[in-house]
């Protein structure tokens, strides 16, 4: 499980908008050189991104909240985003090139076909499985009681 932390914003009806930032988790992750995430979070100049979940904890408006979602399913939507197009665009290029006898306007055409085919099944795919691949708020942050102990020699 991927987790993230994050505070409420706003909630509405069973549903809770989070705001999330990601670049304090890059400078200390040991595997920042190599990772995708570094260059979003790059791409975004630190700004904070807002994410809407359903609010099974029952979270309210400025509570500091964890986020969560199964590898897997980040690893199945990553799939079905870019490699299944990528995939078709290819193949459609290959059989366009091949039915033609060689023409480089039909394999760029069977890409085009093969692209577009591919984001149609993805998207298709991701409607049916939509709620696999959504974060879940998996719990409240809070500093339980007694944990700050207080002291008498405070002057």
């Amino acid at each position: 499980m991927i987790t993230e932390t994050g505070k409420v914003v706003a909630v509405t009806g069973g549903h809770a908008w989070v705001q999330t930032i990601r670049t304090s988790a890059c400078q200390s992750c040991s595997a920042r050189n190599g990772c995708g995430q570094k260059v979003l979070a790059s791409a975004t100049g630190g700004r904070a991104n807002q994410v809407r979940v359903v609010n099974s904890v029952n979270a309210c408006v400025g509570e500091d909240v964890t986020l969560g979602i199964d590898e897997s399913a980040l690893l199945g939507a990553s799939l079905l985003v870019y490699a299944l197009p990528l995939l078709l665009m290819v193949v459609a290029s290959m059989v366009g090139h091949q039915l033609s006898g060689g023409s480089d306007a039909f394999a760029m055409a069977g890409a085009a076909v093969g692209l577009a085919s591919g984001f149609l099944i993805s998207r298709k795919l991701q409607r049916r499985n939509a709620g696999s691949y959504e974060p879940r708020l998996l719990r409240v942050n809070r500093i339980p009681a007694g944990v700050v102990s207080h002291s008498d020699s405070l002057t």
